[in-house]
């Protein structure tokens, strides 16, 4: 996924109320923009730290821009946009690139399934029947380590997502959940037990359920991000 048109360079100053960030680009102009992750973004930002961002012209938004890449405290570079990981494996499914979810013959987004009124990221169609993948984006690294982990602030509705596809599992029905680590210098993931100790054991669970788990990196640049490796995932801390 090439970043068309091209991505703005600045600086962080800070990031407020969830989904504010201050930024001073290049040029020294001060900007307020759009933060698009709901999460606590922990190891994942540094004041002063480099940002890229993408600029509107749409005269309807409140703010200028949305931040997409990060600066991390480790200095790796980190996609913050979590929408863009649906995407991102979208694109990657499409070119074969997840190989052991190839050979479906129909794809589908956002698809009502389960029964806590959940929707699926992807719901794949075999010759076989159906595949519902649930895709997370993960940006949490540490220093000295080569393994991510996610979440980044407890979440009940990733656990919620991998009890329904524990139900499905046990159903015989293929279930997936799928890390797209968007965080450079990453070799595996694992969960973040020592943050969200309830989605750890419900990760845990959905795969003894028959859920699999799969993770797969990307190569980030402020031009590019595109998935291109599959990585280990460590089912604990």
């Amino acid at each position: 996924m090439h970043f068309n048109p091209p991505l703005e360079e600045g600086r962080l100053i800070r990031r407020y109320k969830r989904f504010l960030a201050d930024i001073e680009t290049v040029g020294g102009e001060l900007l307020t923009i759009h933060c698009p992750n709901t999460g606590s973004m922990f190891n994942c930002m540094v004041e002063g730290g480099q940002v890229w961002f993408s600029r509107s012209n749409d005269p309807k938004r409140k703010l200028p821009g949305t931040w997409e890449i990060s600066e991390t405290p480790q200095g790796r570079l980190a996609c913050v946009n979590t929408a863009r990981a649906n995407t991102l494996i979208e694109e990657a499914l499409r070119d074969g690139l997840i190989t052991e979810l190839n050979g479906f013959i129909g794809l589908k987004r956002e698809v009502p399934y389960g029964q806590e009124n959940s929707r699926i990221d992807f719901r794949l169609d075999y010759p076989s029947g159906p595949a519902f993948v649930e895709v997370k984006s993960v940006t949490l690294g540490f220093d000295g380590s080569a393994v991510a982990a996610f979440p980044d602030a407890v979440t009940q509705r990733g656990a919620k997502h991998l009890r329904e596809l524990a139900c499905l599992a046990r159903d015989g029905i293929r279930a997936v959940q799928l890390y797209c680590v968007n965080l450079t210098g990453i070799d595996a993931v694992r969960p973040a037990e020592e943050i969200d100790p309830g989605y750890a054991a419900a990760l845990r669970e959905a795969k003894a359920a028959g859920v699999e788990v799969l993770a797969y990196g990307v190569s980030l640049t402020s031009h590019e991000v595109r998935v291109d490796r599959r990585l280990e995932v460590f089912l604990s801390s």
